[in-house]
């Protein structure tokens, strides 16, 4: 089955966000090439280092809960 990578790169950035800590802090337990991609389009710090977690840039936190508020909401009216 082929996925859209762009999808893929929503759920993972949106994931980030809904568990981040200290102000856009996340565990980084997800494919190297996603992280890659959040990192080139500028919405993570640069995930390549022997730390565990990684931090969302403003724009990455703000377009992550965003997300995260349109797939996981338990709220009615918020599915996408």
């Amino acid at each position: 089955m082929t996925y859209d990578e762009s999808k893929i790169e929503d759920a993972v950035l949106a994931l980030l966000a809904a568990f981040s800590f200290d102000g856009g802090r996340a565990w980084k337990g997800f494919d190297f090439d996603v992280m890659d991609r959040l990192h080139a389009q500028d919405f993570i710090e640069n995930p390549a280092s022997k730390n565990k977690s990684v931090w969302l840039t403003p724009q990455g936190l703000e377009r992550g809960r965003k997300v995260a508020e349109q797939l996981f909401s338990s709220s009615p009216g918020n599915a996408g």
